[in-house]
């Protein structure tokens, strides 16, 4: 699609900020009016627009995306939106590991145990670790309590959290990285640990490490999204 505006603005609107391409007030997919909580939010989603050349790349808009799945899809049924976060808990990536007498658990240990230990301490569950591959689901009481959690989020942080999660496959890294002063690299580190092991066994494959580098792209702009949004 070619560009169709000139002027990109950010705007007041009902119930927080918008933004604007020559004067007219964007909608979401669903033409919902796009309003989200902040300024600052609001600012990166107009320069989203702005940074365009004459033809526009649908894939640039990751903070727009967030926003209207935040607007059209949690807004409606937040209930829904956490029912479809909490397998990302009952298939942890973080739960899975070598056996114990092989070097890449120990690897594990080192990377993964804290995060899951921090997870536990701060939201009262108790994570089930499994040895190997085979699948092994998580306490009933732990899934309830983390959904307790999950409902006490806006929508616009269950958005960021349903691309921080998904990407990492891992609901504990994926609420990690929405924590106030959270060190994304090391989480996304963390999430892909299993692919750096193997680079450091058999060597790096390009086309994959280029890969990894967009959906880095996309987890570090999933926690900048939900830091903007809680302003």
């Amino acid at each position: 699609m070619k560009r169709f505006y000139k002027q990109v603005t950010v705007i007041e609107a009902e119930g927080g900020f918008g933004v604007a391409l020559d004067g007219r007030a964007i909608k979401t997919v669903s033409r919902n009016p796009q309003a989200v909580p902040t300024r600052a939010l609001a600012e990166v989603m107009a320069a989203e627009w702005d940074v365009q050349g004459d033809e526009i790349d649908p894939a640039a808009f990751l903070f727009r995306d967030m926003a209207d799945y935040a607007i059209d899809v949690v807004g409606p049924d937040r209930d829904a939106a956490v029912e479809c976060l909490l397998p990302y808990a009952a298939t942890d990536t973080l739960c899975y590991r070598a056996e114990p007498d092989e070097a890449f658990a120990i690897r594990q240990r080192e990377v993964w145990e804290p995060l899951l230990l921090e997870a536990e301490a701060r939201l009262g569950v108790r994570f089930v670790r499994v040895a190997g591959v085979m699948h092994k689901p998580q306490a009933p009481e732990t899934l309830e309590r983390l959904r307790g959690e999950l409902s006490g989020f806006d929508a616009f942080s269950l958005a960021a959290l349903r691309n921080t999660a998904s990407l990492a496959a891992s609901l504990v890294i994926g609420l990690a990285a929405l924590t106030p002063g959270a060190d994304i690299e090391a989480l996304w580190n963390a999430a892909n640990l299993e692919e750096d092991w193997q680079a450091e066994l058999w060597g790096k494959d390009w086309q994959a490490m280029e890969l990894r580098e967009l959906r880095a792209g996309a987890f570090a702009a999933a926690a900048r999204f939900a830091a903007l949004a809680r302003g």
